[in-house]
């Protein structure tokens, strides 16, 4: 028997027969650079602590301005002397979940709206860089701070409590928590819930990570996205406030057409062909 197939027939065993040291080691995962960036980077608190300290000026700015309105598609009428308020989405805007995609990376697993219920019921979700400390300062100011999520219903007690506990204004006698499903037309296109929103605020500033935060047409192809973002392009930064999410959102889904049905091999083979890339050195 030769060297090199003595060598190869290891590394079968290897693979094959040492169970127990297989399963100690890292699974290739799609999330797990974007999941060591927000837990562990300097990067990531700095992206967001910038984010919330350019809301401080952008909030004053908006103020100061009767015209000024984070909803342009649901502030209608006569809105210069309502009361202001400002929109945050929860999810990786307001509260880091970074450990529910680390156990996602270590066991291997893709999101379920069971295993991702019972992490909210935990109630150990992190706040954001930057996130309390505005929304305080938003608060003191006399601005109502709303959360719309896309959490559902069923999470809300839960969700609610992992909030107050960090610290977020909780809204007084306002209920200030808009989640999915909490009436019957709230699904997870957000517009219908800012429309609830500007009925009786005039809102100045959106927050959130992922496109369908700001726009309803968040699961259209990439083309459409990028046009959609396009007609937008003056509102980036200025009320419309996006802090950095690279471990999942509408982004990923976008190259296999938002269609989960697809196997994570179908998935995963359409996110690499959207990919441009360099040809590589030319041969010699």
């Amino acid at each position: 028997m030769t060297a090199k197939r003595i060598i190869a027939l290891g590394a079968i065993a290897i693979v094959f027969g040492a169970g127990t040291v297989h399963a100690q080691e890292p699974t290739p995962h799609d999330m797990m650079l974007a999941a060591l960036w927000t837990q562990r980077s300097v990067e990531f608190k700095g992206n967001a602590l910038a984010i919330f300290a350019l809301a401080k000026i952008r909030l004053e700015q908006a103020l100061a301005d009767k015209s000024w309105t984070a909803a342009p598609g649901e502030q209608k009428g006569d809105f210069a002397n309502l009361p202001p308020a400002v929109v945050l989405d929860v999810d990786e805007t307001a509260l880091d979940n970074s450990p529910y995609e680390v156990w996602l990376v270590k066991s291997n697993q893709t999101f379920s709206l069971k295993t991702w219920n019972e992490y909210c019921a935990a109630r150990i979700s992190r706040a954001v860089p930057g996130a309390v400390e505005f929304t305080k300062l938003a608060d003191s100011k006399g601005v109502k701070v709303f959360y719309l999520t896309n959490r559902g219903v069923e999470t809300e007690a839960d969700t609610r409590a992992n909030m107050e506990k960090l610290g977020f204004p909780m809204g007084g006698n306002v209920d200030t928590f808009l989640m999915q499903g909490k009436q019957k037309d709230w699904g997870s296109a957000k517009s219908t819930r800012r429309a609830a929103i500007t009925k009786d605020y005039r809102l100045l500033l959106n927050f959130g990570d992922n496109f369908g935060d700001f726009d309803d047409r968040y699961r259209l192809s990439e083309a459409e996205r990028e046009k959609a973002f396009e007609e937008n392009r003056e509102r980036w930064g200025r009320e419309w406030l996006v802090v950095a999410n690279p471990t999942y959102g509408s982004f990923e889904s976008a190259p296999f057409g938002h269609d989960y049905k697809k196997s994570r091999e179908e998935q995963r083979k359409a996110k690499w062909d959207s990919l441009e890339g360099w040809a590589g050195p030319k041969p010699q």
